[in-house]
């Protein structure tokens, strides 16, 4: 069986007195992009400065390539790439200089900065100061950063935040092909959509503790109710039913409806992440 390329066991963190991240496990498999789903404040950014050495390994055990972290390890550096919400870009550079300059970190001399650069959508802006940039093309450009080393690991922190719709999507498609690739990816959100589009798994985090971890699919079957909702015509208006996928009574009602002269649409619906979440946690996903 391959090995995770991300090994996380009980790992916990304290700002004073406050625990911030709880007896924290999980691992991230090759090729496979692991969602942190949660509020801010949940931990989520925490777990990622602890793995990537921003914050040092208080209790726990963890390992990236099975190396342990905590310690200086230029050959663990060199295999994993990050983007963080905080930018530390150099702004009198050009977003080409940046991305020449971070590669020559790691010794590569032909680093495909143009293609990173076309990927995130900055390919008409590459030899523009990155102080001239918008929040969001500082964004994609720290995006383009993380993917130039074509590391084994990937750590993600809010990778779409204040993007425009577009854009996000865009971004998304190239996370999935670095995970296409081979890179294991651990991608911190509060976004459900984002989260439920791209990962493979989902670790729902809130308050420093994992209260579930799955695939979707799996936390849907498990915890959401699916259903069916139903518009018809109501005089000048339209009205709504919503009826449960399961049991003999919708079943029933559900053939009337569907014969009525006034039906519109029936749509099936799946239980959201967010709906789940709220669940589990008694809490939503912003905030």
């Amino acid at each position: 069986m391959t090995a995770p390329s991300i090994e996380v066991k009980d790992l916990s963190h304290w700002y004073g007195n406050l625990q911030a991240v709880k007896e924290v496990s999980f691992d991230v498999y090759p090729g496979e992009i692991l969602g942190f789903l949660g509020p801010n404040g949940a931990g989520k950014s925490t777990t990622i400065k602890v793995l990537t050495g921003q914050l040092a390994l208080q209790e726990g055990r963890a390992k990236i390539l099975r190396r342990d972290i905590g310690r200086e390890d230029p050959v663990l550096q060199s295999q994993i790439g990050v983007s963080f919400e905080e930018k530390n870009l150099y702004l009198e550079m050009s977003a080409l200089e940046n991305l020449n300059f971070f590669a020559s970190l790691f010794g590569i001399r032909d680093a495909g900065s143009a293609e990173a650069l076309q990927r995130v959508g900055l390919s008409d802006r590459a030899k523009d100061r990155v102080s001239s940039f918008s929040k969001g093309m500082r964004q994609r450009l720290m995006i383009a950063r993380a993917f130039i080393n074509k590391p084994s690991v990937l750590f993600l922190d809010e990778p779409t935040d204040g993007l425009d719709p577009v854009t996000a999507n865009q971004i998304r498609k190239t996370i999935r092909e670095e995970a296409d690739r081979g890179a294991a990816v651990l991608l911190t959100t509060h976004n459900m959509h984002e989260a439920d589009e791209l990962s493979d798994r989902v670790a729902f985090i809130n308050e420093g503790e994992i209260v579930a971890l799955d695939t979707a699919e799996r936390l849907k079957l498990e915890y959401g109710k699916r259903s069916i909702r139903v518009r018809l015509r109501d005089g000048d208006g339209v009205r709504e039913e919503k009826l449960p996928l399961d049991g003999e009574q919708s079943s029933a009602r559900l053939s009337e409806l569907a014969a009525s002269p006034d039906l519109m649409t029936i749509h099936t619906e799946e239980a959201t992440l967010e709906a789940i979440f709220i669940h589990l946690t008694g809490r939503g996903l912003v905030g």
